[in-house]
């Protein structure tokens, strides 16, 4: 059932990187638990982002991660990966939303009324809540990928094409999880 009150928050981390998933997040806050210091997940320190998932956990109404993996990405291309990533957050909430606000400018198909905000995660507290979830899940997974995949240096740079990741991909070749449909994991490949 279907609470035309819910209002989910939605965003995304990791469109740009040459390796791991784009992961999506949604959340509905409680409107009588408010959270102190939500903010853009990228103007926050990796320690106050630590700090508030838990927050968010234990006071949000519902919260769910969503994910497309490296895999999906090439066949899919990014912008529709992320879009079935967070289609999939928004359907594993425990409770559906009457409506979703979306930061960016593209929305996925929704069974319930979608509104797109530029730059959401820093005027809607709940697209904050999501891009805080969605950073720190990702970080933390490509911190796995740095012990699974060593000398690409994933704990720094999270998979995204800094000098150091291009090099390693030209000295080691990509690994499963890099995106073979971005143009500097293509190069390492010929």
């Amino acid at each position: 059932m279907t609470d035309s009150l819910l209002v989910a928050g939605v965003d995304e981390v990791g469109r740009g990187p040459l390796a791991g998933p784009v992961v999506t997040a949604a959340v509905i806050l409680d409107p009588d638990k408010p959270i102190e210091g939500l903010a853009d997940s990228k103007k926050l320190t990796e320690k106050r982002r630590e700090k508030l998932v838990p927050l968010i956990m234990e006071k949000a109404l519902a919260f769910a991660i969503g994910r497309a993996e490296p895999l999906e990405i090439d066949q899919l291309n990014i912008l529709q990966a992320t879009l079935l990533a967070m289609k999939r957050a928004v359907e594993g909430l425990s409770q559906a939303p009457g409506h979703v606000l979306v930061d960016g400018i593209h929305a996925p198909a929704l069974n319930c009324t979608v509104t797109t905000v530029i730059k959401g995660d820093q005027s809607e507290p709940a697209i904050a809540a999501a891009s805080i979830l969605a950073k720190v899940t990702r970080d933390r997974e490509m911190l796995e990928m740095d012990a699974l995949y060593p000398g690409y240096g994933f704990a720094q740079h999270k998979g995204y094409p800094t000098k150091q990741h291009q090099q390693a991909l030209i000295e080691l070749g990509p690994t499963d999880i890099h995106r073979r449909s971005f143009s500097p994991v293509q190069m390492s490949l010929l």
